[in-house]
């Protein structure tokens, strides 16, 4: 009886094992369904439609729940309250920096093992870049935590910002650095296998939830006075239960899926490390120089006055819509043209960079009309004080030519690194930021003022352009198929 019994058990065992393996499989092949119908079979512009859209949603959701703390701490009127979460404004940038070092670099090279059929290498790829991810924020964060009183005398924190800003800092860098860096490094790799559309809800949920929970902690939950905090905290909870939707995306991904979090895949080969980081790095190094360049533009500006430091503020906000739509792109067309390129595939491959330039520099076109058409409007939307409104308008006016040439200098760098060759965009990242912008905010700050300030935008990005266009041209790799190197 006993061993009747035995066998009834075993035999329940196996069918179950045998279940869960045929799960297994069909979530496996339905992924690579999935996949092969964006990569392969669907016409580019519909693929990039795909890609495209969530991500450009994701992008603006992004843009507005950035400027909600603020926002909302405005409401306060109490400005040292708001320099206090301004302060930190930087120090939060470096989290999403690290983000794209793990989820840029492990995403594109995942793009490309698939092209060239590697898909168990490019398990490797997704479980080593989210505990790389995990790793940096992790210790960014407890740098912070040691170092805070360091950080915030650095930052200019004083007496009457000094807890506001650690408090701010305390929530959404110390307990909230981490889940933001994997929120943005699994929307990435999410992303590089195709599924645009997971990836940015995970992102666009988070943004929204900010939104929601900000008032809701800032004015109704938390005493007054602590108004701050409870932005901090409604950031903080916001990302991670974002990071939870991408745990929960993973789990119905299957145990067959390429984006894996189960370090019993392995380590990935040398060469697959080095291209996480060949790409990563540059793209982080860009990210930053990006946000400093801002910085430098309002230490410039404090040095006229008020007015001109709170118009330049609000064209740097405005100018980010378009700005925002084309990184959208560019992060929907980067998963393709890296697929593409491994495989071989260089018509498909011409075909999404001509299409996604287009896209690209026609949102651009349109929004070069609407700001100088409207440009009063727009910065009227942020502050009813005439003559701020007035300086706003004619700097969004200078600004927003450049938004073209902006586009097609980052547009080269997502290139390059969907071709794997980290060191040309570090090269074009570097040289722009470095070679380009920053000198010609203090040049033509010294020669024209602050207008020569609004103009240097434009005049810095003529040479990036140029510059990109012929690194282009000299280097842009051959494609060589499946056989090709990460």
């Amino acid at each position: 009886m006993i061993g009747k019994t035995e066998s009834r058990a075993a035999c329940t065992s196996g069918a179950a094992r045998l279940a869960g393996k045929l799960r297994c499989t069909w979530m496996q092949t339905k992924e690579t369904s999935v996949r092969e119908e964006i990569f392969q079979n669907l016409p580019v512009p519909a693929a990039l439609g795909k890609m495209i859209i969530p991500a450009v949603t994701s992008q603006l959701i992004v843009l507005i729940y950035n400027m909600a703390d603020t926002f909302f701490v405005g409401q306060t009127n109490n400005p040292y309250m708001v320099a206090g979460t301004s302060l930190i404004l930087p120090v939060f940038n470096i989290t999403l920096c690290l983000a794209g070092l793990a989820g840029i670099g492990g995403g594109s090279l995942i793009s490309r093992l698939l092209g060239q059929d590697r898909e168990e290498e490019a398990r490797r790829v997704s479980a080593f870049s989210l505990y790389l991810g995990l790793a940096i924020a992790a210790a960014f964060a407890v740098g912070i935590l040691v170092f805070m009183e360091q950080v915030l005398t650095l930052l200019g924190a004083g007496e009457n910002t000094y807890t506001y800003a650690r408090q701010y800092a305390t929530c959404v860098i110390v307990i909230g650095g981490v889940p933001t860096v994997l929120s943005n490094v699994l929307a990435n790799l999410i992303r590089s296998v195709g599924r645009s559309k997971e990836a940015s809800a995970g992102i666009v949920m988070g943004g929204l939830l900010n939104i929601a929970l900000d008032p809701l902690f800032m004015f109704v939950l938390m005493p007054e006075g602590c108004e701050v905090l409870g932005a901090g905290i409604a950031t903080c909870l916001s990302n991670c239960l974002a990071f939870l939707f991408f745990l929960i995306v993973l789990l119905r991904m299957g145990r067959g899926a390429v984006i894996t979090i189960s370090p019993c895949v392995g380590l990935p080969g040398r060469s697959s490390i080095a291209a996480v980081f060949g790409v990563g790095i540059p793209s982080a190094i860009s990210t930053f120089l990006f946000d400093l360049d801002y910085v430098i533009i309002d230490k410039l500006m404090v040095a006229y006055d008020d007015f001109a430091l709170a118009a330049v503020g609000i064209v740097l906000k405005v100018e980010r819509f378009p700005l925002n739509v084309g990184i959208g792109i560019c992060q929907g067309m980067m998963p393709l043209v890296a697929y593409s390129y491994s495989a071989g595939n260089e018509e498909r491959m011409n075909e999404t960079i001509r299409f996604s330039r287009r896209l690209g520099l026609t949102i651009a076109g349109i929004s070069i009309a609407l700001y100088e058409l409207f440009a009063v409007q727009f910065a009227g939307l942020f502050i009813a004080d005439e003559r701020t409104v007035e300086l706003a308008s004619q700097f969004l006016r200078i600004r927003v030519l450049a938004t073209p040439l902006m586009f097609m200098s980052f547009f080269t760098v997502y290139l390059f690194q969907a071709f794997g060759k980290g060191r040309i965009s570090l090269f074009l990242g570097m040289a722009r930021w470095l070679a380009f912008n920053i000198p010609m905010l203090f040049l033509l700050n010294t020669l024209f003022g602050m207008f020569g300030v609004v103009w240097s935008q434009a005049t810095a990005d003529v040479l990036t352009v140029l510059l990109s266009l012929f690194v282009y041209r000299k280097y842009r790799p051959a494609v060589k198929g499946k056989a090709g190197s990460p």
